[in-house]
């Protein structure tokens, strides 16, 4: 238990470091007027499009004029073509000039979005507005909120693998699991409503201190996520009535032998404890909503009876009054079997959706965490098939009865006082291995049976170590933009992570004609960070159909007409498939034109610019 305590710590500390970059799950896929776009006249309104559905807040649109002073706009909402958009309109034209768009939304899946573009009206201006380009969350907020999120994962696979394993299983003392229940119990209340009041400062990326607002509560009840919480503290108030309701008919906390309304309730409400986090989490939004929350709810109580069963099984191993039946270990063999393959089934379905190409499986973030958490499942996997053959044993090995007491008198003689009995055991010790007078006991693990007992301890702690470990990452999984989202949002021109306001790479689609048949086609242009300073170019041609093309020439330069700044040439040097160029210095945040120039035999070639945003 010290290294499972050891093990959170780190694993703790590990949702720490990675609270900040741990942000957007819907992307910007578009916005009308689009990013640095030069109007003619006035816009009516600013319409964003996200790869889902987002939810509005308060303050969701700040919009300035050149001079930086904030814009009248109406109140946020949503644009005709549904929920996966958010509009604002000017209630009086604009004046000429470059305009400033800072916009946040929460993401169906309950994470917060920000972002910023530009446009201007009859022609580009210097500007006196800033963003900021921090991160998208308070960092000591997100921290605090992530480690909240594992905790409930925890003790939600706890208190359901416990209660499944008594129901399941049927050990003969079910005394050392009562308080694993009530902590199970208690944690996941206290983790549910520390998550409910950091609800609001987690949305608005302000610090904790602003959760001790009555305001701020009132808007944590209004969203998704915030009424998905608060249906699971009452589904924990209404477990806790059926148990005092149970415990008041028979006497007892946790029966050995439950009746099958009461294992009928204990499902129903297993099942809706999984949806109030199907709900508000990935499955909630993107393709095949409601396959995707079935198994979502499906992968998580498999989860939960094979973790937190096995947490049961190794309490119950180690504190148990009396010697655990291999029949039970048996029984949870096979529960714990049918639960792995549901596992297996949903996660690779979740995968797939999440990702959407093998691509994305090295290329994002989303990706390589996905690769992680296959390594120690595969561990985990290693580790469940080692107990299940120390199972087979334990199930194959003949029941060794407890020693025969045969008390004898202790002195020399009869002239010798009678000695005191001894013949009821302490409350720590087990009958079958107490010294008693003219009584022989087995040395511990000396028996078979003992052996690979002890043995099955040893591998149900390997597995639960793991367990944890893997749990943490799936925590840290479900903070990171799906590979699917981020492909597509970068498919239409859109650079998901500069959306959110979190350092990544910059992604820019150029297309091009140079007036010839088949000279037309895309150019996609990569900046990494996509931040001041050095920044790595990568540049992909793709042809007519699609597919990458091979060009003679490619050359790029970066102007920042703002500060009068180029241009900068980027030096591209041809890699064999793409073009690149290991260093280019921007030295100055802001909206900088990328030039393009495309050569596509020895007559025909073609300049095309874009516009990109440059974070501090």
């Amino acid at each position: 238990m010290r290294a499972l305590t050891l093990l959170g710590s780190l694993l703790a500390a590990l949702l720490l470091a990675s609270a900040a970059p741990a942000s957007a799950h819907a992307a910007l896929r578009g916005s009308d007027p689009a990013d640095g776009a030069v109007l003619k006249s006035s816009p009516a309104s600013v319409t964003l499009t996200f790869t889902e559905a987002v939810g509005l807040l308060d303050d969701s649109f700040r919009v300035y004029d050149p001079t930086n002073h904030r814009v009248d706009t109406s109140e946020a909402g949503h644009g005709p073509a549904g929920s996966d958009t958010a509009r604002i309109t000017f209630p009086k034209k604009l004046g000429t000039g470059t305009f400033t768009v800072a916009w946040r939304v929460v993401s169906a899946d309950s994470h917060p979005v920000s972002g910023a573009l530009t446009f201007s009206v009859g022609k580009p201006s210097a500007t006196a507005a800033t963003v900021s380009a921090g991160p998208v969350e308070n960092p000591l907020t997100g921290s605090l909120y992530n480690i909240g999120r594992y905790v409930a994962y925890l003790a939600m696979a706890l208190l359901t693998g416990t209660v499944a394993f008594l129901a399941v299983c049927r050990p003969p003392d079910p005394a050392p699991l009562r308080t694993p229940v009530r902590t199970a119990w208690w944690t996941l209340l206290a983790a549910t409503l520390f998550l409910f009041v950091l609800r609001s400062p987690y949305e608005e990326g302000t610090s904790p201190a602003a959760a001790f607002d009555l305001s701020a509560l009132a808007r944590s009840a209004s969203g998704r996520p915030g009424l998905a919480l608060l249906a699971r503290v009452a589904l924990l108030a209404l477990t806790a009535a059926l148990h005092l309701l149970l415990r008041r008919r028979t006497g007892r906390d946790l029966p050995s032998s439950p009746s099958r309304p009461l294992l009928a309730a204990a499902a129903a409400l297993s099942v809706a404890l999984a949806l109030t986090w199907a709900a508000a989490e990935h499955a909630s939004a993107g393709i095949q909503v409601p396959l995707a929350m079935t198994s979502s709810v499906l992968h998580l109580l498999s989860m939960a009876l094979w973790m937190g069963g096995l947490a049961a099984l190794l309490i119950t191993l180690q504190r148990s009054a009396v010697p655990l039946p291999a029949a039970v270990v048996t029984r949870f063999s096979r529960t714990a079997f049918g639960a792995v393959t549901v596992l297996v089934v949903t996660g690779v379905y979740q995968s797939w959706r999440g990702l959407g190409s093998w691509q994305a499986l090295t290329d994002t973030s989303y990706g390589r965490l996905l690769l992680v958490k296959l390594a120690g499942v595969t561990l985990l996997l290693a580790a469940a098939s080692q107990s299940r053959r120390w199972t087979a044993r334990l199930a194959q090995a003949p029941a060794v009865p407890a020693p025969e007491r045969v008390p004898l008198p202790v002195g020399g003689g009869p002239a010798d006082p009678p000695a005191e009995r001894q013949d009821a055991p302490r409350p720590d010790e087990h009958p079958a291995t107490r010294d008693e007078p003219g009584a022989t006991r087995d040395e511990p693990g000396s028996t078979p049976a003992g052996r690979h007992q002890a043995a099955l301890r040893r591998s149900v702690l390997a597995e639960v170590a793991v367990g944890v470990a893997v749990l943490g990452i799936t925590t840290i999984l479900t903070g990171t933009l799906p590979g699917r989202a981020a492909a597509e949002a970068a498919g239409s021109g859109t650079a998901p992570a500069a959306s959110a306001g979190i350092p990544a790479a910059v992604v820019a689609l150029v297309p091009f004609d140079v007036g010839t048949p088949n000279g037309h086609g895309k150019v996609q242009i990569t900046l990494d960070p996509g931040r001041v300073g050095a920044n790595s170019v990568q540049a992909v041609v793709f042809g007519p159909d699609g597919g990458i093309s091979a060009v003679p020439e490619l050359r790029l330069s970066f102007t920042l007409a703002a500060q009068k700044i180029g241009p900068l040439p980027a030096n591209l040097t041809d890699r064999g498939g793409y073009w690149a160029a290991d260093s280019v210095n921007l030295p100055i945040a802001g909206e900088w034109t990328m030039s393009v120039t495309v050569r596509v035999s020895d007559l025909d070639q073609v300049t095309v610019t874009k516009k990109v945003r440059i974070a501090a």
